[in-house]
């Protein structure tokens, strides 16, 4: 069996920057044990699975398919960068001729859609809570020591734990943070964590970047995530809220770092824009 494969780095315009994600179409089905095999051996945050949804669908024409990612070890809900970057695969490889793609996936439908050298996703906006410390006290000691937590919220929709250091901090100390994101699975206790954000607000001058984070999620194999679209679905509900804004721009802070364009909408609905760089172009053989 040949199956056609991408590698796509994800919310950056330069290649090996940004997050990186293995796109492959499916002409036909593929057995449910081939998905994670294929996911453990691109060991990349996720994999991507671009299905067609009925026969006479077409990669070039179609508007709608079905999308499932996968991380190393599991199948995951909903994962923004693989989503930018299967659509990126559809536009810019496949040339598809529609202006707005629908995906069918586990987090329902989501859309994205071309908007000058920008992808804009259509992702569900996920609310976070205010989360008793206590409960979460070890891991949070883990991740950022004894560093000034000034929030700590939890989003049941993501299973993503959200902890905002105090405003004092600049970028560089969220960047020059040492994480051992292994030690998490020990020292989570709640089981409802799947997945650590920190997070500092921004340049309140209203120029640059309006906030800054770093994902963790050792939970799905993954320690450090390099840009992460569905914790900006959390990050954009926070943030919008703390700052009075639906329009923001925001920072992944990770070694590979990426950008993301970030516009609440009324509707339960957040739009997440990023570009893309398309850095293989080859096939799996098995």
């Amino acid at each position: 069996m040949q199956i056609p494969i991408f590698t796509v780095d994800a919310f950056t315009n330069r290649p090996f920057s940004g997050n990186p994600a293995a796109v492959c179409l499916l002409e036909n089905d593929l057995d449910e044990d081939s998905h994670q095999k294929i996911a453990t051996e691109m060991n990349l945050s996720e994999t991507a699975f671009i299905r067609k949804l009925k026969p006479g669908d077409d990669f070039t024409k179609s508007s709608c398919f079905g999308l499932r990612w996968f991380t190393p070890v599991s199948e995951i809900p909903l994962c923004g960068h693989a989503t930018l970057a299967s659509a990126a695969v559809l536009f810019h490889v496949q040339k598809n001729t529609n202006s707005v793609l629908t995906f069918v996936t586990l987090s329902g439908e989501l859309k994205a859609r071309q908007v000058k050298d920008h992808i804009v996703l259509d992702l569900p906006l996920c609310p976070a809570y205010p989360q008793e410390l206590k409960e979460v006290e070890e891991l949070i000691k883990a991740a950022v020591g004894d560093m000034s937590v000034r929030d700590v919220r939890y989003s049941p929709d993501t299973k993503n734990l959200l902890v905002r250091l105090g405003d004092t901090y600049q970028r560089s100390v969220l960047e020059e943070l040492k994480v051992s994101a292994q030690h998490f699975l020990s020292v989570e206790k709640t089981g409802k964590v799947k997945g650590l954000i920190l997070t500092v607000k921004g340049n309140s001058s209203g120029k640059g970047h309006d906030f800054y984070s770093r994902y963790f999620a050792p939970w799905y194999g993954v320690l450090e995530d390099p840009v992460t679209g569905s914790a900006h679905a959390v990050l954009g509900s926070y943030w919008s809220e703390q700052l009075g804004k639906k329009e923001m721009l925001a920072f992944q802070c990770s070694r590979r770092g990426g950008e993301l364009k970030i516009s609440v909408r009324s509707d339960g609905r957040v739009d997440i824009a990023g570009q893309s760089a398309v850095v293989l172009n080859g096939n799996l053989t098995f």
